[in-house]
């Protein structure tokens, strides 16, 4: 189907959103009046732009506050329409979007309302054009799209359809099965928006959060086939208001965009191929954190067991922990999380995919017989490599012939990974639509230095998962000195004895932490005692699954490791301890004066 955006979406002038449109691969726009008010193109000039680009205009949207209101206003209404046709004309705009009204003279009366919808139909007839008439999901007494179904039939005329937009259906609570019995030909356009769940007025809602579909809780497929059942052959059209999006770059906007619909189309793209665990993750150190982190890993028990052919570069490991340092450093003073590398069953096909999603890959800096490591590049940055499960990449690493006793510690179990406060959104798509990763939950938790949001993502067997985070307002130097923190989980058998085998600085996490988990859980006072003498945290789902875990301070500015032991099947990440571990990781900043502020 072809693929439209409305200019409201993405940020800038009106040129600079055709232009980002254009770029993104789209077929069509809708217009927003005030893009068009505000540019300093004449309508035929934005025809001609468009034309260039190779966009159509599929959509001049919104016309407001037109049914059921008094005649003397009807009339100026039927005047104020005239030449808004006008101005379609000019642009070659078809079909102009009709919200159902919110004016305060406007009164709750289907007949009059179809008879000036008809009215008015009659008039965009004469001109050429077609009116979508939209229920508004505040409506004054329209808001809901069986109610504007109802006034569209009782109309009956060829110039009136139905814009269906699915944030304002979705936010009803009105059954959308119906749709798929509307008269064919009767949907004229398809608007789409995905939103998280939230309890709050529904106009601010809408205004402020709605996201491109895949990024909230709606069931957009679900919407769509309804749509397509009742006959609809136009494009699928993105509609989104949302206070970052229409700040941020709008060529990365309208691509994140893009991305959401080729997704939610889906049946072009080769499949997910599964993931069968993490290869390595790779910091990049410089002079003063790579000493730093390569203390830190021999104390949780890590050999440096092999040294690249060719490069900077280290390999550590235990068992199937795999860690690399990268000493090529471009951006020094901070250790960093750049890359992580999966084991793919198909990594041709999850290359194939990626690229389809508009996330091409990049090959790998090497010299001749270096193996092939072809990586995604993640909205923050990050790099993705791929690879297969015969981890050929090794092979490029001499045999340092250390080992280590080590500390107990089997498998990495996440990365933690703090966003760019702009992409945080955009983010949780790529790894859905890309890498097949399932959302787990998104929380929010109010921290020492603010409000934070975690959204955490997984694959059907759990052996990747990332937890994504984000601080929801930060300004200035303060709160606190470790902007944008990353980290990886380990997992182990037993804690305790892995605890008790570390060579590292411990946290101090309160005493008062123990009290308080003594008082919710009803744990015994022996195990409270043992975990007070690792530092170690808990918590405890609702289907009693418990997790236990331990941080390391902040290292190289920036990074810390975690360790942890899932019990019962527990399935989160420990959110509720995020705060206790941000609050004693900062402790230990300000006591200890070797330590990096």
């Amino acid at each position: 189907m072809r693929r439209s955006i409305a200019t409201v979406c993405v940020s800038g002038t009106l040129e600079d959103k055709l232009a980002a449109a254009a770029a993104a691969g789209f077929d069509g726009i809708e217009i927003f009046e005030n893009d068009l008010v505000v540019s300093s193109l004449s309508p035929r000039e934005v025809r001609e732009r468009c034309a260039d680009l190779g966009l159509s205009i599929d959509l001049y949207q919104p016309f407001r506050d037109f049914e059921a209101v008094p005649d003397p206003l009807f009339r100026k209404n039927l005047d104020r329409a005239s030449r808004k046709f006008e101005v379609m004309a000019e642009l070659g705009a078809g079909t102009m979007l009709v919200c159902s009204s919110v004016h305060p003279e406007a009164v709750d009366d289907d007949d009059l309302a179809a008879g000036q919808l008809s009215d008015l139909s009659d008039l965009a007839s004469d001109f050429g054009v077609r009116i979508a008439y939209e229920a508004l999901a505040w409506g004054r007494h329209v808001s809901t799209w069986d109610h504007s179904w109802r006034i569209v039939q009782r109309a009956d005329h060829p110039s009136l359809g139905l814009c269906l937009d699915s944030f304002h259906v979705l936010s009803r609570d009105v059954d959308p099965a119906g749709i798929a019995d509307i008269t064919p030909g009767k949907i004229f356009f398809l608007q789409l928006a995905d939103a998280p769940y939230l309890r709050m007025d529904v106009l601010q809602w809408s205004r402020h959060h709605r996201l491109f579909p895949g990024q909230g809780a709606f069931d957009l497929a679900g919407f769509v086939d309804l749509t397509l059942a009742a006959g609809y052959d136009g494009p699928l059209s993105l509609e989104v208001f949302n206070d970052v999006f229409r700040q941020a770059d709008p060529a990365r906007t309208a691509v994140d965009a893009m991305r959401s619909l080729i997704a939610l189309e889906g049946a072009a793209l080769p499949a997910y191929p599964d993931l069968s665990g993490y290869a390595f993750t790779e910091f990049a150190v410089d002079a003063n954190s790579g000493p730093e982190l390569r203390g830190t890993l021999r104390g949780l028990g890590f050999a440096h067991t092999g040294q690249h052919r060719t490069k900077p570069v280290e390999l550590w490991e235990q068992s199937g922990c795999r860690i690399v340092l990268n000493s090529a450093v471009t951006r020094p003073q901070t250790a960093a999380i750049t890359a992580f590398a999966i084991s793919s069953a198909d990594p041709s096909q999850s290359l194939q995919r990626a690229e389809a999603l508009s996330a091409p890959a990049h090959p790998n800096v090497r010299e001749p017989g270096e193996a092939e490591l072809a990586a995604i590049t993640a909205p923050d940055g990050t790099s993705v490599f791929v690879t297969d499960s015969a981890n050929e990449w090794r092979n490029d690493f001499l045999p340092t012939g250390s080992t280590a006793a080590g500390a107990g510690l089997l498998s990495t179990d996440h990365l933690g990974l703090a966003q760019p406060f702009d992409h945080f959104d955009e983010a949780g798509l790529f790894y859905h639509s890309v890498l097949g990763l399932e959302p787990l939950s998104t929380e929010e938790y109010a921290a020492p230095f603010g409000l934070m949001r975690s959204r955490a993502l997984t694959n059907k067997t759990r052996s990747i998962r990332l937890a994504l985070s984000v601080s929801l307002l930060r300004r200035g130097d303060w709160a606190p000195a470790v902007s944008d923190p990353q980290h990886v989980a380990f997992t182990t058998a037993d804690i305790v004895a892995t605890a008790a085998a570390l060579n590292i600085p411990q946290l101090s996490v309160p005493d008062n932490y123990y009290a308080d988990l003594a008082a919710r859980f009803a744990l015994p006072d022996d195990f409270v005692s043992t975990l007070r003498a690792y530092g170690i945290l808990y918590d405890r789902d609702a289907a009693g699954g418990e997790l236990l875990h331990l941080y390391t301070p902040v290292l190289g500015g920036r990074v810390f490791f975690e360790i942890l032991e899932r019990r019962g099947g527990y399935d989160r990440f420990g959110e509720a301890n995020a705060p206790v571990r941000m609050a004693a990781q900062r402790h230990r900043r300000l006591t200890s004066p070797s330590v990096r502020r």
